[in-house]
């Protein structure tokens, strides 16, 4: 799979996010989002727990493994296959520092594999795993507006996700209540303002079922140009 297809594979919104990332960074951008979609269908489309757990661990394993970007494109031009070129993870071999916010991405969405109706505090903790893994992409004192940000987004994007009335209840909560505050951030964090603009219009509306629209992409094109 091919990064322009991989790109593809993700949803509209944020595929519109990722539109937004400098060069320099989109490699890194493309992997993180690419994989929390494929965290969230695992969690998403495996009927028990533990078969999303198994799947999950055999990520968490993967992503562990020390980057070796040269050995595996060695074996990719001798028609090797393995598991380790497992296209995704041949995207994340950018992620050569911070691959523990990678890790602690699958942490937290198997706090998402119990039985339903889940507690707050699973979303909590997917939360702080995404807000973790997107702060890793900040440096210095940027990293905490970051992680505010990345984690308002990411309580709002599950209140969008959840189907069970208690679980969707509880995480709109959790969601409304957080800080919402914006904050300045680099060029390189362009794609987190887009996110962080579109569900804090969501959740001042109350309706949390984003989807892709025409009110998300100009908004969307107004917080590339503009930064809010």
């Amino acid at each position: 799979m091919e990064p322009a297809d991989l790109r593809q594979s993700l949803p509209p919104l944020q595929r519109l996010a990722l539109a937004y990332a400098p060069h320099a960074v989109a490699p890194q951008w493309l992997g993180l989002i690419a994989l929390d979609a494929r965290l969230a269908g695992i969690v998403r489309n495996s009927r028990e727990p533990m078969l999303a757990q198994l799947r999950l661990a055999w990520w968490r394993e993967q992503l562990a493994l020390p980057v070796d970007p040269a050995s595996a494109h060695s074996q990719e031009e001798k028609g090797l296959s393995t598991p380790r070129l497992e296209p995704l993870l041949a995207a994340l071999a950018c992620w050569d520092r911070d691959r523990a916010a990678l890790v602690g991405l699958t942490d937290g969405w198997e706090a998402m594999t119990g039985n339903a109706p889940l507690p707050s505090s699973a979303f909590e903790v997917l939360a702080e795993a995404r807000a973790g893994a997107i702060a890793a992409l900040a440096v210095g004192v940027e990293r905490a507006v970051a992680h505010r940000m990345a984690r308002a987004w990411a309580l709002a994007d599950v209140a969008g996700r959840l189907s069970h009335p208690q679980e969707r209840a509880a995480a709109v909560k959790l969601a409304q209540a957080t800080d919402w505050r914006s904050g300045r951030l680099l060029r390189d964090l362009k794609p987190l303002k887009i996110l962080h603009g579109i569900a804090f219009r969501a959740a001042k509306t109350g309706q949390f079922d984003v989807k892709m629209s025409g009110k998300a992409a100009l908004l969307a094109l107004r917080i590339g140009i503009l930064g809010r």
